[in-house]
């Protein structure tokens, strides 16, 4: 019976981890998307025997991908791509979330939000306002913007105390269990975007892997059901 329950906690695993890709390979062309990946643990228990043992997988943690995506140009003003360390913070329905993602514009009362309606926030952690009458906005690699040379606010740019604190919302939102710094080592880049870092390729190849090895998986538990199987009907004669 415990190579049923060994299988089983495999298969599960392999599952999650399926998923996992499958949701990074949609997400290829996202914004600021950070490729998550599946983290096994494996537990091993005294199965009675002097010597015996039994060892059951799981994968119930993800880690989060912080590699730099590629910076691709747009010539927007407000369109900005973090080089290096930090996440932008906005401020959602549900709370403040951290976000690679820098497509912005100006809302109904003039502050600076995602498109979803999310405010960004300064280095303070409040609003940013953009008066609509701006002829041009400019960005410095610190954060600064300024409105037709007028310095208004600085961007504020933040990382989790522990990238494993870290949880995936839903695109490129994430919420932190855990403590939120200012990030000292990045910069921005006005005029451009931050591409998914998910390597197709990578992700590709991963999921035949994945794939090949849950075949083998079922295969083994059919042939376990059988061998179950004869023994209970030669037993039951």
């Amino acid at each position: 019976m415990s190579i049923g329950f060994v299988t089983l906690s495999r298969q599960s695993g392999l599952m999650r981890e399926m998923q996992t890709i499958s949701n990074n390979i949609a997400n290829l062309s996202t914004t600021g998307f950070r490729r998550e990946g599946v983290v096994f643990s494996e537990y091993i228990a005294a199965s009675g025997g002097s010597d015996t043992s039994v060892s059951m997988s799981a994968a119930r943690a993800r880690h989060v991908d912080m590699a730099q995506g590629a910076l691709e140009p747009t010539g927007g003003m407000l369109d900005l791509a973090i080089q290096g360390e930090g996440f932008f913070q906005v401020q959602t329905p549900d709370g403040t979330r951290l976000t690679r993602a820098g497509s912005f514009v100006p809302n109904e009362a003039g502050d600076l939000a995602t498109p979803d309606g999310h405010l960004v926030l300064d280095e303070g952690g409040a609003p940013i306002f953009i008066p609509p009458d701006s002829a041009s906005i400019a960005v410095a690699a610190d954060g600064t913007l300024s409105a037709d040379g007028r310095p208004l606010s600085r961007i504020g740019l933040f990382s989790p105390a522990e990238s494993a604190s870290l949880i995936h919302q839903s695109g490129s939102l994430f919420d932190v269990e855990g403590e939120v710094l200012p990030a000292e080592a990045g910069t921005i880049q006005q005029g451009f975007l931050e591409s998914s870092n998910v390597n197709p390729v990578a992700e590709i190849t991963r999921m035949i892997e994945v794939q090949r090895a849950y075949e083998l998986g079922q295969s083994l538990a059919e042939r376990n059901d059988k061998r179950v199987s004869s023994v209970t009907e030669t037993l039951a004669r």
